[in-house]
């Protein structure tokens, strides 16, 4: 690696959504912009499918659409409530989701993370794949002002470094940024890709051109732990997996790999991956730990933004908007700091904090701030016995066998009062609630 002759004006470490949007936004400002990616191409390390957010898109690249590797716009939300054998739930699918800019599209990771750095290249920054950072290199005040690589040379000087490095946050730890990530704040999740003929996969969902459907699942799938299933479909495959918190893993002897065979062959998902072909897997680690996970932020001469910072809506199973968001946020906060030719100083760079507050991102997480707490601490409930009740009641409920109505429904709430779950479930729906405030 060539020396660098002067410092740039901003460093961005990692290419996915956050730092692509950060890089990118810099760069069409003007900035002088490196940005340095671990991966053999951006995008090289994630190979399974994920849900893209227009909206953070489009106020970034405002025409994405025309060129954008998109699979299929989501028509269709399904939220399911799984035992072992049966599946209870809502969905909503509307056709104003055909509209001329649709909302949300399912995509693969590995070909839209290279598409947008493609585009971060177009805007003039430069892009260093096959490339580490191994630590930040700080002055003697402590205000960091460059990374060192795993790449022979000096180190690369910057005004300022935006760590966009993912929710293992390695950098930061290694430069005490940082606490190492705690295992129950993160999930692992693992992920299979499986080939369909188009056709099928339109038949088999009731989809016709591009639409989309995407299935959220929860319930006995996850062996008592905390966690979700779900699927996606894609244009010509359908992404499959499910995950939990790290921590709960350490807890059981039950395998990732165990948790999505069993998955797949659950009764309500088989049928939808019938005579598919499996070709890539992977396993990913989510942060999950909401508000009170969030990392320290920002510091003399730095800036984390996306995983890194733990901004995923958990609750809503939200990330790359706000992994996108986040990235567009710190760009403009350095490029404004730039402009007034500042200091990336600790106290000019909370700038970023301040404007994050004030977008949807932090109010959310804010919002919802208790509630992956109560799941964890409640996860026999949420995880075991409310679907199996669930699921006994709409059983009993439907199954038409002579028996009348008073009857059934006097079962029902019998059994309800037996497992002393009646109370529990009220109680768990009012501190949802007051979490929710």
């Amino acid at each position: 690696m060539g020396e660098f002759n002067k410092p740039f004006d901003a460093i961005v470490v990692g290419a996915g959504p956050s730092g692509n949007a950060c890089a990118y936004m810099m760069a069409k400002e003007g900035l002088n912009v490196l940005q340095i990616e671990r991966g053999e191409y951006a995008g090289s390390k994630n190979v399974q499918g994920a849900i893209l957010y227009a909206d953070a898109l489009e106020k970034i690249i405002p025409e994405f659409r025309d060129e954008a590797p998109l699979e299929r716009h989501v028509i269709e939300q399904r939220m399911w409530m799984m035992d072992d054998k049966s599946h209870s739930g809502m969905h909503y699918r509307s056709d104003d989701f055909n509209e001329e800019k649709p909302n949300r599209y399912t995509i693969l990771r590995a070909q839209f993370d290279k598409w947008f750095s493609s585009k971060v290249k177009e805007a003039g920054a430069l892009v260093l794949y096959e490339t580490t950072v191994t630590e930040l290199v700080k002055d003697l005040s402590g205000k960091v002002i460059g990374v060192r690589t795993d790449r022979q040379g000096s180190p690369i000087m910057a005004n300022v470094v935006i760590l966009a490095e993912g929710v293992n946050g390695l950098v930061g730890q290694r430069s005490g940024l940082r606490n190492e990530v705690s295992p129950d704040s993160v999930a692992l999740a693992v992920k299979e890709m499986h080939f369909l003929p188009r056709e099928t996969i339109e038949a088999r969902f009731n989809l016709s051109g591009n639409e989309g459907v995407v299935i959220e699942a929860m319930g006995t799938i996850t062996k008592g732990m905390t966690g979700t299933g779900f699927l996606y479909t894609n244009e010509e495959s359908i992404s499959v997996g499910i995950g939990c918190i790290v921590s709960d893993f350490a807890e059981t002897n039950v395998t990732p790999n165990e948790l999505l065979e069993a998955f797949k062959n659950h009764p309500s998902i088989k049928p939808l991956l019938a005579d598919s072909e499996c070709k890539e897997y992977a396993a990913h680690l989510i942060p999950e730990g909401g508000y009170k996970a969030i990392p320290q932020l920002t510091g003399a001469g730095w800036i984390v933004v996306g995983d890194a910072g733990q901004f995923v809506n958990a609750v809503h199973r939200e990330g790359s908007n706000l992994a996108m968001t986040t990235g567009r946020i710190a760009a403009e906060t350095v490029v404004s700091l730039t402009r007034k030719r500042e200091e990336m100083t600790a106290a000019n760079l909370a700038e970023y904090e301040k404007r994050l507050g004030q977008s949807f991102v932090m109010k959310d997480l804010k919002k919802y701030k208790g509630i992956p707490e109560l799941l964890h601490k409640n996860k026999g409930n949420f995880f075991g016995t409310y679907p199996k009740l669930i699921s006994s009641a709409m059983q009993t409920w439907f199954r038409v066998d002579g028996i009348d109505k008073i009857s059934k429904e006097k079962a029902i709430f019998r059994n309800f009062r037996e497992t002393r779950t009646l109370w529990g479930m009220m109680g768990d729906a009012f501190k949802m609630v007051r979490a929710w405030r």
